[in-house]
């Protein structure tokens, strides 16, 4: 059974840092290609950044580069997004997605970042 569930987020000062959690496990392959997406109240969904099945980060959108870090623990079958220097338009609800092979894209529940002095 697929679970992907996240964890992490709050609220930071402008400056601070957040780390943000997502736990992937349950499809056909091994590792899955994960992506961190965030959405702001009244916009679409945006991918933020990705990570290959092979451990590559392949993406980040040119607003968090420099500032955002994918990782992940091959050990525990966990990813995790590191956000550093966050601003007030980093502001969104983040979600991860996982993706084994060529399958369909399994969500976690989302994470509430909240940069705000």
């Amino acid at each position: 059974q697929v679970q992907v569930v996240e964890s992490g987020g709050g609220l930071v000062q402008p400056g601070g840092s957040l780390r943000l959690s997502c736990a992937a496990s349950g499809g056909r392959f091994v590792y899955p290609t994960v992506g961190w997406y965030r959405q702001a109240p009244g916009k679409q969904r945006d991918l933020v950044a990705r990570m290959t099945d092979s451990g590559n980060p392949s993406y980040y959108a040119d607003s968090v580069k420099g500032r955002f870090t994918v990782s992940r623990d091959n050990a525990e079958n966990m990813w995790y997004l590191q956000m550093n220097d966050l601003k007030p338009e980093d502001t969104a609800v983040y979600f991860c997605s996982a993706k084994w092979g060529n399958g369909p894209d399994y969500w976690g529940q989302g994470a509430q970042v909240t940069v705000s002095s």
